[in-house]
């Protein structure tokens, strides 16, 4: 449905919000609901004893498989549900998963995992965009730590800003998220 061009690959290099190396500081200061993005992010959340409203992972973390601690933490999500999403891409089928998520989310005790098979790595475009106002999305920022994305009017803004410079039918990946084109 999108995809990523070049050029556009400078605009992911620097963080979108804040960067923490510890959990609970992080969430000391995040909103709710919380949308956590890659499975180190939803991995550090769980051990502070946080599940994410919405977590979703595809079992890798800078281009490598995630090391069994990881991959077991997260083996046993409560709904759980899987998608495919080429490298570098956003598909419907990972677009209307996270749309649906955000919207069946009832509480932080009913969270959702979408597990992708292929990569997860643009999913915090499409996350703020369909969170409410005051959530949170978390992602990590390879190298440094977790990044908080607050979700207000300007963070929506901006994301839909990159997401219609990407490559692809932009109305449908809209559509696939329930936002209006």
């Amino acid at each position: 449905m999108l995809s990523l061009p070049s050029d556009l690959r400078e605009s992911f290099k620097e963080p979108l919000g804040p960067v923490y190396t510890d959990a609970g500081a992080l969430l000391s200061d995040a909103g709710r609901p919380v949308i956590a993005v890659g499975d180190v992010v939803a991995y550090h959340l769980r051990e502070a004893g946080f599940r994410p409203a919405v977590a979703v992972i595809d079992g890798r973390t800078e281009r490598e498989a995630v090391d069994d601690e990881v991959r077991a933490a997260l083996s046993d999500p409560e709904r759980r549900r899987d998608v495919e999403n080429a490298p570098g891409t956003l598909g419907e089928p990972l677009l209307s998963a996270l749309a649906d998520a955000v919207d069946d989310h009832d509480s932080e005790s009913d969270p959702v995992t979408i597990v992708v098979d292929g990569e997860e790595d643009l999913a915090t475009l499409p996350a703020v965009l369909v969170a409410p106002l005051g959530a949170t999305v978390v992602y990590g920022q390879p190298g440094e730590g977790m990044v908080r994305v607050a979700v207000t009017p300007d963070t929506k803004a901006e994301m839909r800003s990159l997401l219609e410079r990407m490559d692809g039918d932009v109305a449908g990946a809209l559509a696939a998220l329930g936002v209006d084109a």
